[in-house]
Protein backbone atom coordinates (compact mmCIF):
# COMPACT_ATOMS: atom_id res chain seq x y z
CA UNK A 1 0.00 0.00 0.00
CA UNK A 2 0.76 3.72 -0.30
CA UNK A 3 2.71 5.25 2.66
CA UNK A 4 -0.14 5.49 5.19
CA UNK A 5 0.46 9.44 5.92
CA UNK A 6 -0.69 10.26 2.56
CA UNK A 7 -4.43 11.67 2.78
CA UNK A 8 -4.61 13.13 -0.61
CA UNK A 9 -3.58 11.83 -3.79
CA UNK A 10 -3.04 14.13 -7.14
CA UNK A 11 -3.82 13.04 -10.66
CA UNK A 12 -1.56 14.24 -13.54
CA UNK A 13 -3.61 12.90 -16.44
CA UNK A 14 -6.84 11.57 -13.79
CA UNK A 15 -9.10 11.63 -17.29
CA UNK A 16 -6.90 8.43 -18.41
CA UNK A 17 -8.84 4.53 -18.27
CA UNK A 18 -6.13 3.26 -16.02
CA UNK A 19 -5.60 6.62 -14.45
CA UNK A 20 -9.16 6.86 -13.39
CA UNK A 21 -9.30 3.58 -11.71
CA UNK A 22 -7.01 4.00 -9.55
CA UNK A 23 -8.58 7.50 -8.52
CA UNK A 24 -11.82 5.49 -7.98
CA UNK A 25 -9.86 3.41 -5.73
CA UNK A 26 -8.18 6.40 -3.42
CA UNK A 27 -11.76 7.94 -3.56
CA UNK A 28 -13.17 4.69 -2.61
CA UNK A 29 -11.13 4.66 -0.05
CA UNK A 30 -12.31 7.97 1.74
CA UNK A 31 -9.18 9.49 0.31
CA UNK A 32 -8.88 13.59 -0.81
CA UNK A 33 -8.77 13.26 -4.71
CA UNK A 34 -7.96 15.56 -7.25
CA UNK A 35 -6.24 16.56 -10.54
CA UNK A 36 -5.73 17.66 -13.65
CA UNK A 37 -6.42 16.75 -17.23
CA UNK A 38 -6.06 17.95 -20.60
CA UNK A 39 -9.99 17.79 -22.03
CA UNK A 40 -13.44 17.57 -19.76
CA UNK A 41 -14.64 14.20 -21.30
CA UNK A 42 -17.68 11.89 -19.96
CA UNK A 43 -15.11 10.26 -17.79
CA UNK A 44 -13.71 12.98 -16.01
CA UNK A 45 -17.92 13.67 -15.55
CA UNK A 46 -18.26 10.78 -14.10
CA UNK A 47 -15.16 11.51 -11.50
CA UNK A 48 -16.24 14.91 -11.06
CA UNK A 49 -19.40 13.33 -9.88
CA UNK A 50 -17.80 11.41 -7.00
CA UNK A 51 -16.84 14.40 -5.74
CA UNK A 52 -13.22 14.61 -7.75
CA UNK A 53 -11.93 17.99 -8.30
CA UNK A 54 -10.77 18.21 -11.63
CA UNK A 55 -9.47 21.01 -13.85
CA UNK A 56 -8.14 21.48 -17.33
CA UNK A 57 -5.55 23.85 -17.77
CA UNK A 58 -1.86 23.14 -17.06
CA UNK A 59 -1.81 25.73 -14.40
CA UNK A 60 -0.02 25.49 -11.13
CA UNK A 61 -2.39 28.13 -9.81
CA UNK A 62 -5.18 25.82 -10.15
CA UNK A 63 -3.81 23.01 -7.92
CA UNK A 64 -6.19 23.34 -4.55
CA UNK A 65 -4.41 24.15 -1.27
CA UNK A 66 -5.15 20.71 0.20
CA UNK A 67 -2.93 19.08 -2.66
CA UNK A 68 -0.27 21.57 -1.79
CA UNK A 69 1.43 19.90 1.52
CA UNK A 70 4.17 17.55 0.07
CA UNK A 71 4.03 15.21 3.50
CA UNK A 72 0.16 14.31 2.95
CA UNK A 73 0.35 14.89 -0.78
CA UNK A 74 0.63 11.40 -3.12
CA UNK A 75 1.00 12.53 -6.83
CA UNK A 76 0.43 10.25 -9.32
CA UNK A 77 1.13 10.84 -13.43
CA UNK A 78 1.16 8.82 -16.44
CA UNK A 79 3.59 8.58 -19.00
CA UNK A 80 2.08 10.29 -21.50
CA UNK A 81 2.36 13.33 -19.75
CA UNK A 82 5.25 15.30 -21.28
CA UNK A 83 8.13 16.24 -19.36
CA UNK A 84 7.84 20.37 -19.25
CA UNK A 85 4.43 19.87 -18.08
CA UNK A 86 4.39 22.91 -15.76
CA UNK A 87 2.21 21.22 -12.98
CA UNK A 88 4.98 17.65 -13.07
CA UNK A 89 7.86 20.10 -12.16
CA UNK A 90 6.24 21.66 -9.38
CA UNK A 91 5.68 18.96 -7.66
CA UNK A 92 8.76 17.15 -8.68
CA UNK A 93 11.03 20.37 -7.89
CA UNK A 94 8.79 21.07 -4.10
CA UNK A 95 9.71 17.70 -2.24
CA UNK A 96 6.46 15.75 -3.39
CA UNK A 97 6.54 11.99 -3.38
CA UNK A 98 5.85 11.46 -7.30
CA UNK A 99 5.16 8.21 -8.94
CA UNK A 100 4.20 6.72 -12.20
CA UNK A 101 0.64 5.03 -12.29
CA UNK A 102 2.30 1.48 -13.11
CA UNK A 103 4.78 2.15 -9.71
CA UNK A 104 1.31 2.98 -7.59
CA UNK A 105 -0.18 -0.27 -9.17
CA UNK A 106 2.78 -2.37 -7.89
CA UNK A 107 2.29 -0.74 -4.61
CA UNK A 108 -1.32 -1.50 -4.34
CA UNK A 109 -1.27 -4.98 -5.62
CA UNK A 110 1.95 -5.94 -3.45
CA UNK A 111 0.15 -6.97 -0.80
CA UNK A 112 -2.67 -9.20 -2.57
CA UNK A 113 -2.56 -12.30 -4.55
CA UNK A 114 -2.03 -10.59 -8.08
CA UNK A 115 -3.36 -11.69 -11.43
CA UNK A 116 -1.91 -9.83 -14.29
CA UNK A 117 -2.52 -10.07 -17.59
CA UNK A 118 0.00 -8.82 -20.60
CA UNK A 119 -0.21 -8.72 -24.03
CA UNK A 120 -0.25 -6.26 -26.73
CA UNK A 121 -3.89 -6.89 -27.57
CA UNK A 122 -6.68 -8.80 -25.11
CA UNK A 123 -5.38 -6.97 -22.22
CA UNK A 124 -9.39 -5.16 -21.47
CA UNK A 125 -11.26 -7.70 -22.13
CA UNK A 126 -9.01 -10.48 -20.64
CA UNK A 127 -8.62 -9.11 -17.37
CA UNK A 128 -12.81 -7.92 -17.37
CA UNK A 129 -13.50 -11.30 -17.79
CA UNK A 130 -11.53 -12.53 -14.87
CA UNK A 131 -12.91 -9.51 -12.50
CA UNK A 132 -16.30 -10.69 -13.99
CA UNK A 133 -15.77 -14.56 -12.93
CA UNK A 134 -13.96 -13.70 -9.86
CA UNK A 135 -16.89 -11.46 -8.61
CA UNK A 136 -19.31 -13.62 -9.91
CA UNK A 137 -17.90 -16.35 -7.81
CA UNK A 138 -17.90 -14.86 -4.60
CA UNK A 139 -14.21 -13.76 -4.53
CA UNK A 140 -12.85 -11.22 -2.69
CA UNK A 141 -11.09 -9.41 -5.24
CA UNK A 142 -10.27 -5.78 -6.80
CA UNK A 143 -9.72 -4.94 -10.00
CA UNK A 144 -8.27 -2.28 -12.04
CA UNK A 145 -9.17 -1.97 -15.51
CA UNK A 146 -8.44 -0.69 -19.09
CA UNK A 147 -11.60 -0.47 -20.00
CA UNK A 148 -15.64 0.03 -18.82
CA UNK A 149 -16.96 -3.14 -17.94
CA UNK A 150 -20.70 -3.29 -19.10
CA UNK A 151 -20.52 -5.74 -16.27
CA UNK A 152 -20.43 -3.14 -13.31
CA UNK A 153 -20.42 0.02 -15.72
CA UNK A 154 -16.89 1.01 -13.80
CA UNK A 155 -13.65 0.51 -14.75
CA UNK A 156 -13.23 -0.09 -11.05
CA UNK A 157 -14.34 -3.36 -9.02
CA UNK A 158 -13.92 -3.55 -5.16
CA UNK A 159 -15.29 -7.12 -3.95
CA UNK A 160 -12.84 -7.25 -1.23
CA UNK A 161 -8.66 -7.25 -1.40
CA UNK A 162 -7.57 -10.47 -1.08
CA UNK A 163 -7.05 -11.03 -4.92
CA UNK A 164 -6.33 -8.49 -7.29
CA UNK A 165 -6.97 -8.21 -11.18
CA UNK A 166 -4.68 -5.76 -12.92
CA UNK A 167 -3.43 -5.04 -16.83
CA UNK A 168 0.15 -5.17 -17.28
CA UNK A 169 0.58 -2.57 -19.38
CA UNK A 170 3.66 -3.03 -21.99
CA UNK A 171 4.19 0.86 -22.71
CA UNK A 172 6.73 2.28 -21.64
CA UNK A 173 7.78 -1.42 -19.49
CA UNK A 174 5.28 -0.23 -17.30
CA UNK A 175 4.47 -3.75 -16.74
CA UNK A 176 7.72 -4.34 -14.89
CA UNK A 177 6.78 -2.86 -11.58
CA UNK A 178 4.15 -5.70 -10.98
CA UNK A 179 5.50 -8.81 -8.95
CA UNK A 180 1.89 -10.87 -10.37
CA UNK A 181 1.23 -14.43 -8.71
CA UNK A 182 -0.43 -15.56 -11.73
CA UNK A 183 0.23 -13.49 -14.75
CA UNK A 184 -0.55 -14.71 -18.39
CA UNK A 185 0.87 -13.16 -22.20
CA UNK A 186 -2.19 -13.09 -24.65
CA UNK A 187 0.27 -11.88 -27.44
CA UNK A 188 3.40 -10.31 -28.04
CA UNK A 189 2.96 -8.34 -31.80
CA UNK A 190 5.14 -5.86 -32.67
CA UNK A 191 3.83 -2.69 -31.45
CA UNK A 192 5.02 0.42 -29.72
CA UNK A 193 8.31 0.66 -31.93
CA UNK A 194 8.54 4.16 -30.91
CA UNK A 195 9.45 3.36 -27.09
CA UNK A 196 11.12 0.46 -28.18
CA UNK A 197 12.58 0.73 -31.18
CA UNK A 198 12.34 -2.75 -33.12
CA UNK A 199 10.21 -6.43 -32.16
CA UNK A 200 13.09 -8.35 -30.67
CA UNK A 201 13.13 -5.30 -27.72
CA UNK A 202 9.91 -5.73 -27.07
CA UNK A 203 9.56 -9.54 -26.43
CA UNK A 204 12.82 -8.83 -24.23
CA UNK A 205 10.90 -6.47 -21.98
CA UNK A 206 7.84 -9.57 -21.97
CA UNK A 207 10.47 -12.24 -21.11
CA UNK A 208 11.44 -10.05 -18.29
CA UNK A 209 7.91 -9.49 -17.36
CA UNK A 210 7.45 -12.90 -17.07
CA UNK A 211 10.87 -13.32 -14.70
CA UNK A 212 8.79 -10.75 -12.44
CA UNK A 213 6.81 -13.60 -11.18
CA UNK A 214 6.75 -14.43 -7.58
CA UNK A 215 8.59 -17.41 -6.98
CA UNK A 216 5.85 -20.09 -7.01
CA UNK A 217 3.74 -17.82 -9.42
CA UNK A 218 2.34 -19.55 -12.88
CA UNK A 219 2.42 -18.31 -16.23
CA UNK A 220 -0.21 -18.46 -18.78
CA UNK A 221 0.53 -18.10 -22.00
CA UNK A 222 -1.25 -18.55 -25.68
CA UNK A 223 0.26 -21.48 -27.39
CA UNK A 224 2.76 -20.50 -29.94
CA UNK A 225 3.84 -17.87 -28.22
CA UNK A 226 8.18 -18.44 -27.05
CA UNK A 227 7.49 -18.69 -23.72
CA UNK A 228 7.34 -21.49 -21.14
CA UNK A 229 4.18 -21.78 -19.48
CA UNK A 230 0.99 -23.08 -18.87
CA UNK A 231 -0.59 -22.87 -22.43
CA UNK A 232 -4.10 -22.57 -24.07
CA UNK A 233 -5.36 -22.40 -27.31
CA UNK A 234 -7.82 -23.90 -29.66
CA UNK A 235 -8.21 -26.65 -31.36
CA UNK A 236 -4.92 -28.05 -30.32
CA UNK A 237 -2.43 -29.43 -27.91
CA UNK A 238 -2.99 -26.53 -25.09
CA UNK A 239 -3.10 -27.37 -21.55
CA UNK A 240 -6.37 -25.46 -21.52
CA UNK A 241 -8.18 -26.04 -24.50
CA UNK A 242 -11.87 -25.17 -26.30
CA UNK A 243 -12.52 -27.89 -28.77
CA UNK A 244 -15.92 -28.49 -30.72
CA UNK A 245 -16.98 -25.07 -31.32
CA UNK A 246 -20.42 -24.78 -32.57
CA UNK A 247 -22.54 -21.10 -33.01
CA UNK A 248 -26.02 -21.04 -32.15
CA UNK A 249 -27.89 -17.82 -32.40
CA UNK A 250 -24.62 -15.63 -31.69
CA UNK A 251 -23.33 -18.01 -29.02
CA UNK A 252 -20.45 -19.84 -28.89
CA UNK A 253 -20.58 -23.42 -27.66
CA UNK A 254 -17.92 -25.68 -26.89
CA UNK A 255 -16.01 -28.09 -24.59
CA UNK A 256 -13.41 -26.22 -22.43
CA UNK A 257 -10.38 -29.04 -21.65
CA UNK A 258 -8.17 -28.68 -18.70
CA UNK A 259 -5.80 -30.38 -17.35
CA UNK A 260 -7.85 -32.51 -15.39
CA UNK A 261 -11.46 -32.92 -16.44
CA UNK A 262 -13.70 -31.85 -19.77
CA UNK A 263 -16.60 -29.59 -19.17
CA UNK A 264 -19.16 -29.64 -22.24
CA UNK A 265 -21.42 -26.90 -23.58
CA UNK A 266 -19.74 -24.32 -21.82
CA UNK A 267 -21.16 -21.29 -23.54
CA UNK A 268 -19.77 -17.68 -24.42
CA UNK A 269 -21.05 -14.62 -26.01
CA UNK A 270 -18.40 -12.46 -27.21
CA UNK A 271 -18.39 -12.74 -31.14
CA UNK A 272 -14.77 -13.61 -32.33
CA UNK A 273 -11.79 -16.48 -31.79
CA UNK A 274 -9.57 -13.63 -29.70
CA UNK A 275 -12.28 -13.08 -27.83
CA UNK A 276 -12.47 -17.08 -26.81
CA UNK A 277 -9.10 -17.24 -26.04
CA UNK A 278 -9.23 -14.18 -23.60
CA UNK A 279 -12.68 -16.25 -21.99
CA UNK A 280 -10.41 -19.33 -21.87
CA UNK A 281 -7.51 -17.53 -20.33
CA UNK A 282 -9.41 -15.28 -17.77
CA UNK A 283 -11.21 -19.26 -16.67
CA UNK A 284 -7.67 -20.93 -16.98
CA UNK A 285 -6.50 -17.91 -14.12
CA UNK A 286 -9.17 -17.69 -11.77
CA UNK A 287 -9.39 -21.63 -11.31
CA UNK A 288 -6.17 -20.52 -8.90
CA UNK A 289 -8.69 -18.55 -6.61
CA UNK A 290 -10.40 -21.71 -5.82
CA UNK A 291 -13.99 -21.63 -7.32
CA UNK A 292 -15.57 -24.69 -8.72
CA UNK A 293 -15.36 -25.08 -12.02
CA UNK A 294 -19.31 -24.92 -12.67
CA UNK A 295 -19.48 -21.35 -11.21
CA UNK A 296 -17.01 -20.59 -13.22
CA UNK A 297 -18.50 -21.86 -16.49
CA UNK A 298 -21.84 -20.14 -15.51
CA UNK A 299 -20.26 -16.99 -14.89
CA UNK A 300 -18.75 -16.96 -18.41
CA UNK A 301 -21.78 -17.21 -20.38
CA UNK A 302 -22.98 -14.44 -17.99
CA UNK A 303 -20.30 -12.15 -19.30
CA UNK A 304 -21.21 -9.07 -21.18
CA UNK A 305 -18.39 -7.36 -22.02
CA UNK A 306 -16.59 -4.01 -22.11
CA UNK A 307 -17.50 -1.12 -23.56
CA UNK A 308 -16.04 -0.02 -27.33
CA UNK A 309 -14.52 -4.05 -27.40
CA UNK A 310 -16.38 -5.58 -30.42
CA UNK A 311 -19.80 -3.76 -28.99
CA UNK A 312 -23.09 -3.96 -30.76
CA UNK A 313 -24.33 -0.57 -31.27
CA UNK A 314 -27.41 -1.56 -33.46
CA UNK A 315 -28.40 -4.84 -33.90
CA UNK A 316 -31.39 -4.88 -36.59
CA UNK A 317 -32.15 -7.09 -39.57
CA UNK A 318 -31.13 -4.44 -41.51
CA UNK A 319 -28.19 -3.07 -39.90
CA UNK A 320 -25.45 -4.26 -37.76
CA UNK A 321 -23.72 -1.07 -36.13
CA UNK A 322 -20.12 -2.75 -33.77
CA UNK A 323 -17.51 -0.21 -32.31
CA UNK A 324 -14.59 -1.66 -31.82
CA UNK A 325 -11.07 -0.03 -30.11
CA UNK A 326 -8.65 -1.96 -32.40
CA UNK A 327 -5.72 0.03 -33.25
CA UNK A 328 -3.19 -2.56 -34.73
CA UNK A 329 -3.38 -4.48 -37.99
CA UNK A 330 -3.38 -7.88 -35.96
CA UNK A 331 -6.95 -6.35 -33.67
CA UNK A 332 -8.29 -5.57 -37.53
CA UNK A 333 -7.68 -8.62 -38.38
CA UNK A 334 -9.65 -9.84 -35.57
CA UNK A 335 -12.17 -7.71 -35.86
CA UNK A 336 -12.86 -8.67 -39.78
CA UNK A 337 -13.10 -12.62 -38.42
CA UNK A 338 -15.48 -11.93 -36.35
CA UNK A 339 -17.69 -10.53 -38.20
CA UNK A 340 -17.08 -12.87 -41.35
CA UNK A 341 -17.88 -15.81 -38.57
CA UNK A 342 -21.19 -14.15 -36.72
CA UNK A 343 -22.66 -12.14 -39.96
CA UNK A 344 -21.17 -13.94 -42.87
CA UNK A 345 -22.69 -12.80 -46.49
CA UNK A 346 -23.27 -8.83 -45.60
CA UNK A 347 -21.48 -5.89 -47.30
CA UNK A 348 -19.06 -4.72 -44.39
CA UNK A 349 -18.21 -0.75 -44.05
CA UNK A 350 -15.13 0.29 -41.52
CA UNK A 351 -14.52 3.45 -40.23
CA UNK A 352 -10.88 3.99 -38.98
CA UNK A 353 -9.57 6.51 -37.28
CA UNK A 354 -5.55 5.87 -36.92
CA UNK A 355 -4.13 6.27 -33.68
CA UNK A 356 -0.76 7.99 -32.76
CA UNK A 357 1.81 9.17 -36.41
CA UNK A 358 4.53 6.69 -35.76
CA UNK A 359 2.24 3.55 -35.35
CA UNK A 360 0.90 4.28 -38.44
CA UNK A 361 4.37 4.94 -40.07
CA UNK A 362 5.45 1.62 -38.76
CA UNK A 363 2.73 -0.50 -40.13
CA UNK A 364 1.83 1.43 -42.97
CA UNK A 365 1.47 -1.87 -45.52
CA UNK A 366 0.06 -4.11 -42.69
CA UNK A 367 -2.80 -1.19 -41.98
CA UNK A 368 -3.79 -1.30 -45.90
CA UNK A 369 -3.76 -5.03 -46.32
CA UNK A 370 -5.54 -5.57 -42.91
CA UNK A 371 -8.53 -2.66 -44.25
CA UNK A 372 -8.58 -3.68 -47.81
CA UNK A 373 -10.41 -6.66 -46.71
CA UNK A 374 -13.42 -4.45 -45.73
CA UNK A 375 -15.66 -4.44 -48.76
CA UNK A 376 -15.71 -0.48 -47.89
CA UNK A 377 -13.43 1.76 -46.07
CA UNK A 378 -13.78 5.38 -44.74
CA UNK A 379 -10.62 6.98 -43.19
CA UNK A 380 -10.48 9.90 -40.73
CA UNK A 381 -7.63 11.57 -40.16
CA UNK A 382 -4.55 10.40 -37.94
CA UNK A 383 -5.58 10.94 -34.26
CA UNK A 384 -2.40 12.11 -32.72
CA UNK A 385 -2.45 11.02 -28.96
CA UNK A 386 0.79 12.45 -27.13
CA UNK A 387 2.82 12.70 -30.73
CA UNK A 388 3.78 16.11 -32.65
CA UNK A 389 3.16 15.18 -36.80
CA UNK A 390 5.74 13.41 -38.87
CA UNK A 391 6.25 15.03 -42.05
CA UNK A 392 4.38 12.90 -45.01
CA UNK A 393 2.27 10.35 -42.28
CA UNK A 394 -1.01 11.12 -42.86
CA UNK A 395 -4.06 9.22 -43.49
CA UNK A 396 -3.87 9.79 -47.33
CA UNK A 397 -0.53 8.61 -47.52
CA UNK A 398 -2.67 5.36 -45.80
CA UNK A 399 -5.58 5.82 -48.37
CA UNK A 400 -3.44 5.64 -51.34
CA UNK A 401 -1.73 2.14 -50.09
CA UNK A 402 -5.01 0.66 -49.65
CA UNK A 403 -5.65 -2.03 -52.57
CA UNK A 404 -9.30 -1.90 -52.27
CA UNK A 405 -10.67 0.55 -54.56
CA UNK A 406 -13.78 1.07 -52.63
CA UNK A 407 -12.10 4.08 -49.91
CA UNK A 408 -12.55 7.93 -48.77
CA UNK A 409 -11.10 9.98 -46.71
CA UNK A 410 -13.63 11.99 -44.68
CA UNK A 411 -13.93 14.24 -42.00
CA UNK A 412 -15.77 13.85 -38.97
CA UNK A 413 -18.70 16.55 -39.91
CA UNK A 414 -19.47 14.41 -43.20
CA UNK A 415 -19.50 10.79 -41.98
CA UNK A 416 -22.89 10.54 -41.00
CA UNK A 417 -23.97 12.04 -44.45
CA UNK A 418 -20.94 9.49 -46.21
CA UNK A 419 -22.40 6.22 -44.21
CA UNK A 420 -25.94 7.04 -45.43
CA UNK A 421 -24.90 7.30 -48.36
CA UNK A 422 -23.35 3.79 -48.54
CA UNK A 423 -26.30 1.93 -47.23
CA UNK A 424 -24.01 -0.63 -45.35
CA UNK A 425 -25.38 -3.71 -44.10
CA UNK A 426 -22.83 -3.79 -41.42
CA UNK A 427 -20.93 -1.11 -40.03
CA UNK A 428 -17.53 -1.25 -37.92
CA UNK A 429 -15.80 1.94 -36.10
CA UNK A 430 -12.39 0.98 -35.49
CA UNK A 431 -9.41 3.57 -33.53
CA UNK A 432 -8.14 4.08 -30.46
CA UNK A 433 -8.72 7.96 -30.68
CA UNK A 434 -11.62 10.54 -30.08
CA UNK A 435 -13.71 8.29 -32.22
CA UNK A 436 -15.14 6.56 -29.30
CA UNK A 437 -16.98 9.99 -29.05
CA UNK A 438 -18.50 10.00 -32.42
CA UNK A 439 -20.22 6.90 -32.07
CA UNK A 440 -23.72 7.70 -29.95
CA UNK A 441 -23.99 10.57 -32.66
CA UNK A 442 -23.58 7.75 -35.62
CA UNK A 443 -26.24 5.49 -33.36
CA UNK A 444 -28.98 7.92 -32.94
CA UNK A 445 -28.79 9.67 -36.89
CA UNK A 446 -28.64 5.88 -38.17
CA UNK A 447 -31.66 4.64 -35.82
CA UNK A 448 -33.56 7.67 -36.70
CA UNK A 449 -32.88 7.16 -40.40
CA UNK A 450 -34.14 3.86 -39.90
Amino acid sequence: MTKEWFHKVYFIGIGGIGMSALARYYSFLGMDVGGYDKTQTPLTIELEALGMMIHYQDDVSQILSQFRIPEETLVVYTPAVPKNHTEYNYFTSHGFTVKKRSEVLGMITNNTFCFAIAGTHGKTTTSSILAHLLKETGTSVTAFLGGISEDFNSNFLWEGNEFSVVEADEFDRSFLQLTPNVACITSMDADHLDIYGDNEKLQESFRAFAAKLKPDGKLFVRNGLPLQGITYGIEDDSDFCIRNIRIEHGTYIFDLGTPDTTLKGVKFNKPGRHNLLNGLVAFAMAIQAGPPLDRLAEALETFKGVQRRFSYKIKEEHLIFIDDYAHHPAEIDAIFEAIQEMHPNRTVLTVFQPHLYSRTRDFIEEFARSLSRFDSIILLEIYPAREEPIPGVNSQWLLDMITNPHKKLVAKSDLVAEIKAQKPQVLVTLGAGDIGLEVNKLKKALEYEN
